[in-house]
């Protein structure tokens, strides 16, 4: 069996769009917690947020990168 190659400016790009997926993601939870004064900036919970959300987007991204070819 020959095995697949992958691309590796394409795997470049998916793991770029991750980070900017989960950038965003974690912002548009981020944003209405500090507004509302749940947290401050800088604080614990507000490295926790952007922590958890990077944990959840790796996992999305490693499970569709097996469901795409690259």
């Amino acid at each position: 069996m020959e095995e697949k190659k992958s691309n590796p400016i394409k795997v470049i790009l998916y793991i770029s769009l991750w980070v900017i997926i989960w950038g965003t993601l974690s912002s548009f939870i981020d944003y209405p917690l500090y507004k509302n004064k749940i947290y401050l900036e800088g604080s614990i919970y507000q490295y926790l947020t952007f922590t958890i959300t990077a944990i959840i987007s790796i996992i999305c991204g490693k499970f569709f990168y097996k469901k795409i070819e690259l």
